[in-house]
């Protein structure tokens, strides 16, 4: 098979199958966790919901923490690509924390990171190697994951933000994003993409230049997340607190 990714060829393809399949299994297999444990265990229960988060937790952990390795070593080594700076990065070491704990500052950042600026790359992937190559399986183990887990958490387990979650998102995004951009002004990289727009094509290119795209995309996912919080806040007006234990 040809060493170069082409997006939307035979295995970017394949990936949106595996995005797809994967997104209604977990839908579906959170649902009938939920039923389950408030029949069996009533409503502070969550035994079933709760394994099934930790596993997949941990499938982020074994497929991800081994290829990261990989990719910092040898022949892979770019101090261009490869230190784990990247938003998706980041992300994917905060949705096994919000698997694993279901801490609502983690579950919210979980599904706003997931759901858009991790699908953003999963539409317009960064990607230079084709399957099987292992810098290829780190993308998209990394990436799959992480919108499985958001989708998980919010629409199989129904565990979404509240205001006070998209304010902590918003700091934390705009925290990544300013020390990522330090970084890269000392280190001469382009990490996160805030000093310059990708190479590649991507939903950037509809925005003016730097540092214009960087206020511009600010203000849209500011937007983007506040309808994205809404409809949790609106259906649910007083939330119940999930905490560690995973109860909902």
């Amino acid at each position: 098979m040809d060493d170069g990714f082409t997006a939307f060829g035979p295995s970017h393809l394949a990936a949106f199958a595996a995005l797809l399949a994967g997104a209604a299994t977990l839908i579906a297999l959170g649902r009938w966790a939920r039923r389950r444990d408030a029949a069996h265990d009533g409503p502070d229960g969550g035994r079933r919901a709760g394994r099934i988060a930790r596993g997949l937790a941990v499938a982020i952990v074994v497929a991800t923490v081994p290829l990261q390795v990989l990719y910092q070593t040898g022949d892979y080594w770019d101090l261009q690509r490869t230190l784990p700076l990247q938003l998706c990065d980041v992300a994917s070491a905060v949705a096994a924390y919000a698997l694993w704990t279901r801490r609502p500052w983690a579950v919210a950042l979980t599904y706003f990171w997931g759901l858009t600026l991790t699908i953003q790359a999963v539409v317009t992937p960064d990607l230079a190697k084709d399957f099987p190559d292992p810098a290829f399986l780190l993308f998209w183990a990394m990436h799959l994951l992480t919108v499985w887990a958001a989708i998980y958490l919010s629409f199989g387990l129904g565990l979404g933000p509240d205001w006070r979650g998209y304010r902590t998102s918003l700091a934390l995004t705009a925290a990544w994003a300013a020390s990522v951009f330090v970084f890269n002004l000392v280190a001469g990289t382009n990490y996160g993409y805030v000093n310059a727009k990708p190479n590649s094509a991507s939903v950037l290119d509809l925005l003016p230049g730097w540092p214009w795209y960087v206020l511009a995309e600010a203000a849209i996912i500011a937007l983007v997340w506040a309808l994205m919080t809404w409809p949790w806040v609106r259906r649910s007006p007083i939330r119940p607190r999930h905490g560690a234990d995973g109860a909902v």
